[in-house]
């Protein structure tokens, strides 16, 4: 079939992508942010692209209802609301995963024909402290560098990020680098040991939030030692003084880290002139979130180490779209083209162009005020386009009655279900990756085509054109465009006014595209002026974006710990889930890693909190609570517990960690702080536990339940409080499996019960249960759903020599078990790289590897010498 080239709708890396109408995904060699490579995610796209699930036609209170009535009536309860109650009574809130040319007309209907700003995006949940940190420095959102910086370097400190589970691309473009020119180090900043730590030279287990303690000593040492480039900041820097001072009445043991570690990294800092910091949501998700972003900063203006190739600070972004969204003002306090609100003029100039009614006077709603404002009555019409926010915002359960409170909420999406879609008045069905077009920037500022290569199912529409068609029953102009080709024209025509006010943001070399131009367009970097070179790096010479044309070193204050004699909770992303499994859910092998939440814990507080491996423990806080499965590990810091955030009210209702989140900001981005919560945490005293699989879809009908897509069905982990009296109608509740015959095997002896529901021939579900978690072969068990076998034999829940466990998944990509690898391992296949050649683990994204390596560690026999 005829391959589309396209980009993945994943991360902010930006990987390109070949497409196939069957499904087939492939990386595509010639796209620069990749060059062919792609994470697990990323390679099982093709599983996710089916219509299970689909919304794909317009439901108004549940029933469908022709498009012509669900947009009238979304038009008549934004008018009627911005009538009565004014411009700040509606809201849109978006998301990272539209496309720029959704972006642009959802901003452009907000805040030039409504009149107000509250347009917010789930971006400010992941990098609004980059945002306010930029233009605090620079005067612009304007990240300096680009991916080859991080190739090119002689040192690359990795702050706050998981690199290798988050943007396993970019890490692997590391790792190969390194490999290549092994002179390059690496220091993994993060109180978690992760896997990006697989290739550090140094790992610094800093508190929480203890970041901004380690810069600002680190800016001390750097003046100490005579590292400051005095020549760059005399002529390009302000601020200095006052910075340098903030630093030095600072004490670096404040970041919890030893004199020795604190030392080490200092002197590697100051004496690798090229100097590359990555960080990411561990920087950003904080109350002080955007000063530690300005603590990095300054390490950099002071020092030159900015703009120039292999050095640079370089913030990587979480989301497909985020710079996109960044770009042309899908945040609240922004205008398209990085010009600002307060700026009168700019706000002339944006009203002029776009001969708009009206144009917003002040920074609108950021997230979390927004949907206070929701619970306090003050929005009257929301349109949440693309997200979760049920699921996603801090304080998610008040969240979700916020949103029920709203008189009149439209969701746009392409799922029935979703938790918050749950909660809308009015359902518009979207078009979903691979059915839509458009554009997305990456986080070295790179914009790549999103191409269609599927036919739009249904009545589904894309998301700009759903906007125009509200805005237009609305009797609003300028949203006549036919395609998404002109509304990026419009939008890279008028990057003019940033070039008119000396901004960055310049794609006029993009206006002026034909539809057949915009189709074939390659990726390219911004600035792309008319007339001049496309991309390159910002500020080696200056030029920076304050009236003065300096940039501005940053006076930063750490904020003194908080005491707490619990724990401190850490939220985050694994591997291969991404946000709220909306899309990953669906795919059996990216299900078969984690399938379920986890609270990861130290071994010594597990011990002092009479934790065991596998069991469950209670979180508590004054928001929330969580049920979650105990995973016992020394990467974990002592005195904190991770936990994801994928799971929902459809795959884990008691996983929902970020019911547990306060709603505290960062006061300059308005960015939650999901990284310092303290916590209780306790064990959860379960009568039993419980494993499934069925052929059928399951619902989390018990105190307990995490279910996931398997291969065949759906598998589900459970747990109750109270021991059932009927084990067979337990089974058949937990796996929702109605017919077929069962059969019951019980050891009064142990509480070992086990049911297998037979249809037909064929195992149509498998139930297992005791007072311990239950011990069976889950790989195994799940390949046994719609097979011919015997009912007591699958009950065994363990593979007979006919027909091999590979284990759990250890490489998503290729679905290779820990069981197959240990198999090789024992047979000599002792590193890494033999284990890739013998089964293909760890030879696509590579974020298996440091697994890989783990599992060596504990199995392998030596090799023998030839």
């Amino acid at each position: 079939m005829t391959k589309t080239c396209t980009t993945c709708p994943y991360c902010g890396v930006g990987c390109g992508v070949q497409a196939t109408p069957d499904g087939v995904i492939t990386g595509d060699n010639a796209h620069p942010a990749n060059f062919g490579r792609l994470c697990s995610k990323g390679s099982a796209l093709g599983e996710t692209i089916s219509l299970e699930g689909r919304l794909l036609t317009p439901r108004i209170g549940g029933a469908a209802a022709e498009w012509d009535t669900a947009l009238s009536l979304v038009a008549s309860k934004f008018s009627g609301a911005i009538a009565e109650h004014g411009p700040d009574s509606v809201a849109f809130y978006v998301s990272g995963q539209l496309l720029t040319e959704d972006y642009y007309v959802a901003n452009k209907l907000m805040k030039g024909y409504f009149g107000s700003a509250n347009i917010d995006t789930n971006s400010r949940l992941c990098m609004a402290s980059s945002v306010a940190g930029h233009k605090r420095a620079f005067g612009t959102d304007t990240v300096p560098g680009t991916y080859e910086d991080m190739e090119q370097a002689d040192l690359v400190v990795i702050v706050g990020s998981n690199l290798a589970w988050c943007h396993p691309v970019l890490y692997q473009r590391l790792a190969a680098a390194r490999a290549a020119r092994p002179g390059i180090k690496v220091v993994v900043v993060d109180p978690r040991q992760t896997a990006t730590c697989d290739i550090a030279d140094l790992h610094l287990p800093v508190r929480s939030d203890g970041d901004a303690a380690l810069f600002n000593g680190l800016l001390v040492h750097l003046v100490e030692n005579g590292k400051i480039d005095w020549d760059y900041t005399d002529a390009h820097v302000n601020g200095f003084a006052a910075a340098f001072a903030a630093a030095r009445a600072t004490d670096p043991l404040d970041s919890g880290l030893a004199v020795e570690d604190i030392a080490a990294f200092y002197d590697l800092f100051g004496k690798s002139e090229k100097v590359v910091t990555l960080y990411s949501q561990g920087v950003n998700q904080s109350v002080c979130g955007t000063d530690k972003v300005n603590a990095i900063l300054n390490c950099h203006l002071a020092t030159g180490r900015i703009g120039r190739p292999g050095m640079g600070p370089f913030s990587v972004t979480g989301q497909p779209n985020a710079m996109g969204g960044r770009e042309v003002g899908g945040l609240a306090n922004m205008l398209g083209w990085h010009l600002d609100i307060e700026n009168a003029d700019h706000r002339f100039a944006v009203q002029t162009a776009w001969n708009s009614p009206t144009i917003c006077t002040k920074p609108g709603l950021k997230a979390v005020d927004l949907f206070q404002a929701c619970a306090d009555g003050k929005i009257k019409a929301l349109w949440v386009m693309s997200t979760n926010p049920a699921v996603s915002m801090p304080d998610a359960s008040a969240v979700s009655d916020a949103i029920a409170k709203v008189p009149f909420t439209v969701v746009t999406d392409v799922l029935e279900r979703t938790d918050t879609g749950d909660l809308a008045d009015v359902l518009l069905p979207a078009a979903a990756w691979g059915e839509k077009s458009g554009t997305v920037t990456n986080s070295e500022r790179r914009i790549s085509r999103q191409r269609s290569f599927l036919p739009i199912p249904g009545e589904a529409r894309a998301d700009w054109l759903i906007l125009c068609q509200v805005a237009q029953k609305m009797g609003f102009d300028g949203f006549d465009f036919a395609n998404e080709a002109e509304v990026f024209d419009e939008y890279a025509r008028l990057s003019e006014l940033a070039v008119r006010f000396k901004r960055d943001f310049d794609i006029t070399g993009l206006a002026g595209l034909t539809t057949a131009g915009y189709d074939a367009l390659e990726p390219v970097q911004w600035p792309v002026p008319k007339g001049a070179p496309a991309g390159g790096r910002f500020f080696a010479e200056g030029g920076f974006y304050h009236a003065d044309g300096k940039a501005k070193m940053i006076a930063v204050t750490p904020p003194e710990r908080a005491k707490s004699d619990g724990m401190i909770l850490n939220t985050g992303r694994i591997r291969d889930q991404w946000h709220t499994m909306t899309r990953t859910g669906r795919s059996p092998r990216l299900g078969a890693h984690l399938a379920e939440p986890f609270a990861e814990v130290h071994p010594e507080d597990a011990l002092r909190l009479r934790l065991r491996d596998a069991e469950l423990c209670k979180l508590d806080t004054p928001h929330g609570t969580a049920l979650l499965r105990v995973l016992i590990t020394p990467r974990a810091q002592q005195g904190a517990v991770f936990v994801p955030m994928h799971w929902t009210a459809q795959t884990g209702p008691m996983g929902r960690v970020n019911r547990l989140v306060p709603p505290v900001t960062d006061p300059f981005s308005g960015q939650p702080a999901s990284k310092d919560v303290p916590v209780s945490l306790t064990r959860a005293d379960m009568a039993w536990y419980g494993f499934a699989v069925s052929a059928v879809a399951m619902e989390p009908t018990r105190p307990y339940a995490a279910i996931a897509r398997c291969k065949g069905g759906w598998r589900a982990e459970v747990a109750g409080y109270k021991m059932p009296h009927d084990w067979e109608a337990e089974a058949r509740t937990v796996t929702g499996c109605e017919i077929g015959n069962a059969a019951v095997v019980a050891d009064p002896a142990t509480g070992v019960v086990r049911v297998a529901i037979v249809d037909g021939a064929q195992i149509a579900a498998l139930f297992f249960a005791a007072p311990e978690p239950v011990a069976v072969a889950r790989a195994h068990v799940v390949s046994l759903l719609g097979a011919k076998v015997d009912a007591l034999a699958a009950l065994s829940g363990r593979a007979g020599a006919d027909r091999p466990d590979p284990g759990p998944t250890v490489c998503a990509c290729f679905d290779v078990g820990v069981n197959t690898l240990r198999g090789h391992i024992e047979n000599g296949m002792a590193t890494v790289e033999l284990l890739g050649a013998m089964t293909c683990a760890g030879t696509n994204c590579g974020s298996c590897k440091p697994e890989l390596a783990a599992l060596i560690a504990t199995v392998s026999k030596p090799v023998a010498a030839e």
